[in-house]
């Protein structure tokens, strides 16, 4: 056969190479994958939340995965690992949205990790939207900014639910247990503004430092202000900490934390006999029973894809942001880019996640204001 010119032979290779592109339907083919990045505290203080957090996430996706993906690309979940400290959320997100096949940004970790970002402009730099922090601190929300899509009600949210339903019961003496940082402040933020609606000032303020449990001083104060009730705006060592060194002492108020705990990590380092009767704000539904739709999905899938793990406020919550995050890449059509899941994440308006609506908009990022009130039990486990 005759050997075609040099610049003949480019043109008719160009030509195969862009029909194996196209494939069969002579449409163009699609990704091979979406690659999601998630910065979580895998270790340090929150590293038992951390993984929960990874873990609703993971349950999705592998279900999604196994359909065959999205448009036909599976989900990639990259985590990486940020101890919780503030400088490391800053440095791993930057390499992270340094690479263009990142697409969105899924389950953060912390109020004022997650403060930086915006304040040193990663994410609007970036252009990708963060879906489902797990964090309802007032700095993400208020003044607005587009990049935050929350999935949870805020801690204002909690906060006033717990006030009202002190003040419904005749409860006039609250102190504060805060930790000293954004997170810290926001929920004792909240706490005040809810209990200044109702003309009244919290007892004692005590604050404990950030990524420590050293809350010695914190029961000290609160226990010499003879509290009737106490809010922890605490994560999970500190607050059970802080519960078991005020029960040895005496202190009898009754004690309640904002949703980011987890109770069982609480009874196993407090003690069944302090954490007992100790109230929990929750701003998902109740997953323990399959009473919706998506509690009887997340049960399903926790079971089949993670079979050794138990069911967990923290978990279920990122599985239920992971199905939001799902959604919208559906909606953001076969060749996903920042910027097409950020409007597709706006369009998800009264989206029903299977019992639970999330709802966003142009100018709104809270997609739930839920708020329910949970109490540890005698057997240890969370009851309504």
């Amino acid at each position: 056969m005759q050997a075609l010119p040099i610049g003949r032979r480019a043109r008719r290779l160009l030509a195969a190479l862009a029909l194996c592109a196209l494939g069969a339907t002579g449409r163009p083919a699609l990704a091979a994958e979406v690659v999601v990045g998630q910065v979580a505290p895998l270790s340090g203080v929150l590293a038992s939340t951390g993984q929960q957090m990874v873990l609703g996430g993971k349950i999705y996706f592998d279900w999604i995965n196994a359909q065959g993906g999205v448009h036909g690309a599976r989900i990639r979940q990259e985590v990486v690992d940020d101890g919780y400290k503030v400088a490391e959320t800053v440095r791993l997100t930057r390499e992270l949205l340094s690479r263009p096949e990142v697409v969105a940004l899924f389950g953060f970790a912390g109020t004022a990790n997650i403060t930086q970002l915006l304040a040193d402009g990663v994410l609007e730099q970036g252009g990708a939207a963060l879906v489902a922090p797990y964090t309802g601190g007032e700095s993400l929300r208020t003044p607005f900014n587009p990049w935050i899509f929350h999935v949870r009600a805020g801690y204002a949210d909690e906060a006033e639910h717990m006030v009202q339903q002190l003040t419904t019961i005749g409860v006039e003496r609250v102190a504060v247990m805060y930790q000293d940082d954004g997170f810290g402040k926001a929920g004792l933020a909240g706490v005040q503004a809810a209990l200044a609606k109702r003309g009244r000032k919290a007892i004692a303020e005590a604050p404990y430092e950030r990524n420590t449990d050293q809350v010695e001083s914190a029961v000290q104060a609160i226990k010499a202000a003879d509290a009737q009730a106490v809010i922890l705006i605490a994560i999970n060592r500190p607050a059970a900490a802080f519960i078991k060194r005020y029960r040895e002492l005496g202190g009898g108020a009754q004690l309640y934390n904002i949703s980011v705990v987890d109770p069982s990590e609480i009874v196993q380092l407090a003690g069944l006999k302090n954490a007992h009767g100790v109230g929990i704000t929750q701003v998902v539904p109740y997953p323990y029973r399959p009473m919706l739709p998506v509690v009887r999905e997340y049960q399903k899938l926790l079971k089949e894809y993670a079979p050794g793990a138990e069911v967990n406020y923290t978990s279920f919550e990122e599985f239920l942001g992971a199905k939001v995050l799902v959604e919208a890449l559906r909606r953001a059509g076969p060749q996903p880019t920042r910027a097409k899941v950020l409007r597709s994440l706006e369009s998800l308006q009264e989206f029903d996640l299977g019992g639970m609506t999330v709802s966003y908009t142009p100018r709104s990022r809270v997609g739930s204001r839920m708020v329910e009130v949970t109490v540890i039990g005698s057997s240890g486990r969370l009851v309504r």
